[in-house]
C-alpha cells in the first residue's frame, strides 16, 4: 500500500506505547530455547522478525523460510548447528539470500559445524546438520556484523568446551554484542568480555521468573525525529533511562538537534520536549548504533543542519543498501549527499530547488518508510510507497502516527506518481 501523509494541525500532545525491543526480544527467544524444560515466552516483541523466529523456533518443518528477518537467519544459523540429529534448510527472501553470512559458516564449521552452501557460496540458502560441537577457540572478524558474533555467543554454553571468540579488526556495533551478555546473564550464563576476547564456559541456561522485554529505543528514534521537526510534548512508553540498548545514546545526540528528554519511572517513560539549541553542524559516529543512521540524515536535511556521519559500512548489507537508498531519496528533498565508501556520508547544508511533491520508495526496508514519514512536517501530502514494510519491527506506527495528529490516506500507485 501507498500512504499520502499531512502534518498534524495542532502542536503535538501525545503519548505513544512503543512496541517491545525486537533485538532483546530475539536474543531471549534464542535463548529460552536453550534453555531445557522451558515454555515459550510469551511477553516479546510483534512484529515480522520475531514472528519468523518464533514460528521457527517451534515449528517441525525441515525447510525453515525466515523471510527478510536477518537477526533471525544469523541467530539461527548457529542455533540448528547443535540441534543434535536435526537437518535443516535456512533460507529467506531474495535479499536476505543476497546477504553474505560466510563469516559466520566459517567461525562455526572451525568447531565442527556441519554446515553448507545450498545455491551460492557465502550466502544463505544453506543445509545444516545438527550435532554436538566441542567448542574451544576461534576468531571472527568483527568489522563486518555484531549478529555474527552474538549468534556465537548465545551457543557457546551448550559447547563441551564452551567458547572463547577473539574478535579481529574494528570492532562495529558493540552494544549489541554487551546487551547479548547482558540478557545472557540474565538466564544464569556469564559472558567474560575483556578487549577483543570473550569467553564463554560450558554451562546451562536457567530461565529467570522475572523477565521482561525492554520498550524499543530504534522506534523511539523515530518519535525524537518528529519532536524534533515539531514542537509540544510526547511521552514515549517502555523506555528504560539506563538501557541495555545501544541505540538509547540518541537522547545526547538529539539534544544538539533541539530535544530534551526526561524519564519518568511510575509509569516508566520518557518526555520528549522541544529546546532552542540546535547545533551549526551535527557529525556522529555511528558504528555502534547503525540504526539510527537514516534517522539521523533525514532529521538534519529536514532541519537544514549540515551533518557527517561516520562508521556507516554495515549499512550496504541491511535490509537494503541503506547508503545508497539514502542517498536517492534525500535526493527528492533537495539533499545532495556526499559518500565516503562504505564509511561516511555528509551534506554541505546547500539544497537544491524541489522538483514536487515527493513519492518516497522503502527498498523493502522498515526504517526507510519510517525516517521519511516525518518529512511530511515540512513537505505536507509526500508519499510513502510499501507503508506496510514497517510491520518488520513496528507493526502500529501507521496508526501511531495518526494518534499523534498526522493524517494519512491510502493511494493508488497511479495517485502516488
Amino acid at each position: 500500500m501507498n500512504y499520502r501523509i499531512f502534518p498534524p494541525e495542532e502542536l503535538m500532545d501525545v503519548e505513544i506505547i512503543l512496541p517491545l525491543s525486537k533485538s532483546i526480544s530475539n536474543r531471549a527467544l534464542i535463548i529460552n530455547a536453550l534453555t531445557s524444560g522451558t515454555s515459550p515466552l510469551e511477553n516479546v516483541a510483534k512484529c515480522d522478525d520475531t514472528d519468523a523466529m518464533i514460528e521457527a523456533l517451534t515449528g517441525n518443518s525441515r525447510e525453515v523460510n525466515i523471510g527478510a528477518a536477518g537477526t533471525a537467519m544469523r541467530f539461527l544459523t548457529a542455533y540448528f548447528a547443535v540441534q543434535t540429529g536435526v537437518e535443516t534448510e535456512l533460507t529467506g527472501s531474495e535479499r536476505m539470500c543476497n546477504r553474505p553470512i560466510a563469516p559466520l559458516v566459517d567461525a562455526l564449521k572451525s568447531v565442527g559445524a556441519d554446515i553448507s552452501y545450498i545455491d551460492k557460496e557465502g550466502f544463505p540458502p544453506l543445509r545444516i546438520k545438527g550435532k554436538n560441537l566441542t567448542g574451544g577457540t576461534l576468531s571472527i572478524d568483527a568489522g563486518v556484523s555484531s549478529q555474527y558474533i552474538s549468534a556465537l555467543m548465545m551457543i557457546a554454553p551448550v559447547l563441551e568446551s564452551g567458547l572463547r571468540i577473539t574478535l579481529e579488526g574494528e570492532i562495529i556495533s558493540m552494544p549489541y554484542i554487551r546487551m547479548t551478555a547482558y540478557i545472557m546473564e540474565r538466564f544464569g550464563v556469564h559472558a567474560e568480555i575483556e578487549g577483543n576476547i570473550i569467553t564463554i564456559a560450558h554451562g546451562s541456561y536457567s530461565a529467570p521468573a522475572d523477565f521482561k522485554v525492554e520498550g524499543d529505543w530504534s522506534a523511539a528514534s523515530y518519535w525524537f525525529e518528529i519532536q524534533a521537526l515539531t514542537c509540544g510534548w510526547t511521552a514515549l512508553r517502555g523506555l528504560h533511562e539506563k538501557s541495555c540498548q545501544g541505540d538509547s545514546a540518541i537522547v545526547d545526540s538529539f539534544r544538539e538537534l533541539g530535544v530534551e528528554t526526561g524519564f519518568e519511572t511510575d509509569p516508566l517513560r520518557a518526555s520528549l520536549e522541544a529546546s532552542p539549541d540546535l547545533t551549526p553542524r551535527f557529525a556522529a559516529e555511528l558504528s555502534s548504533t547503525p540504526d539510527v543512521a537514516q534517522t539521523f540524515a533525514v532529521t538534519c536535511a529536514m532541519l537544514g543542519v549540515p551533518f557527517r556521519l561516520s562508521g556507516l559500512r554495515s549499512l550496504r548489507i541491511k535490509e537494503t543498501d541503506r547508503i545508497a537508498a539514502l542517498t536517492r531519496e534525500l535526493l527528492k528533498v533537495g539533499v545532495v549527499l556526499d559518500t565516503e565508501g562504505d564509511e561516511a556520508i555528509s551534506w554541505d547544508g546547500i539544497r537544491r530547488p524541489l522538483a514536487g511533491i515527493p513519492v518516497f520508495d522503502t527498498y523493502d526496508d522498515h526504517r526507510m518508510a519510517m525516517c521519511l514519514a516525518p518529512v511530511a512536517v515540512f513537505i505536507p501530502g509526500i508519499v510513502i510507497r510499501d507503508a506496510e514494510v514497517v510491520s518488520k519491527s513496528y507493526p502500529g506506527y501507521w496508526d501511531d502516527l495518526r494518534k499523534a495528529g498526522f493524517t494519512i490516506e491510502e493511494v493508488e500507485e497511479e495517485a502516488a506518481e
